[in-house]
């Protein structure tokens, strides 16, 4: 069964990614916005793929304030976590945004919240989890 960690802080998306992706994915899931955790995760655990709010309200690395574009960044930035997909979401973004956060966070993905088409959703994940 595919991993996928959720970095996301607010408790109604958490519900929700965990609801579309263990019942209509079949996924296993692993919740946490903790930078560290998330690192140890990425280094000590089977994690296919990623799902990453840019928007973290507590969420500090080396005791900075830091948000889901910079630990994208920071996972691609490591050789032995950057084959890990991520994608992106985040309820704020229009195009120009999409591309910018997208550059920026070196993520294989960027969508938008809400999301409303979780089948789609599902495929999207398949697509880099199969690939």
């Amino acid at each position: 069964m595919s991993r996928i960690l959720i970095v996301e802080d607010d408790p109604f998306n958490i519900e929700l990614f965990e609801l579309i992706l263990k019942r209509l994915g079949n996924f296993e899931t692993i919740v946490t916005d903790n930078a560290e955790e998330i690192l140890k995760l990425l280094n000590t655990e089977q994690i296919d793929l990623i799902i990453m709010d840019v928007s973290l309200d507590n969420t500090y690395y080396n005791k900075k304030k830091v948000d889901g574009i910079f630990l994208s960044k920071l996972i691609k930035e490591d050789d032995k976590l950057k084959r890990i997909p991520i994608i992106i979401v985040t309820a704020y973004a229009g195009d120009d945004d999409i591309s910018r956060i997208l550059k920026e966070s070196r993520a294989e993905n960027c969508i938008k919240k809400p999301i409303t088409n979780y089948h789609d959703f599902i495929n999207l994940i398949r697509g880099y989890i199969d690939g």
